[in-house]
């Protein structure tokens, strides 16, 4: 289901919508970094193209994240691991 966040950043509310699944996701990637979701939001907001809204520049982090993670567990080589 489509759900629709609110963070504050820099002071100012905003909200994005995100499947749960991509919420969920979302939240374990902030946890693994022990830094609070609305940090995150930030840093994607920051970082993201001007013409990506924020819900899909978060969806394809989360996206990029999960394909990196995948790409280390298959070729552990590629990744400094013996």
């Amino acid at each position: 289901m489509l759900r629709k966040h609110s963070v504050s950043i820099q002071g100012h509310q905003t909200s994005f919508s995100l499947e749960d699944e991509f919420w969920e996701a979302f939240q374990k990637i902030a946890e693994e970094r022990k830094i609070a979701v609305a940090r995150l939001v930030r840093e994607i907001d920051q970082q993201r193209e001007p013409t990506r809204n924020l819900s899909s520049a978060i969806r394809v982090f989360v996206l990029n994240h999960t394909q990196t993670l995948a790409t280390q567990i298959s070729n552990p080589q590629a990744n400094g691991s013996s």
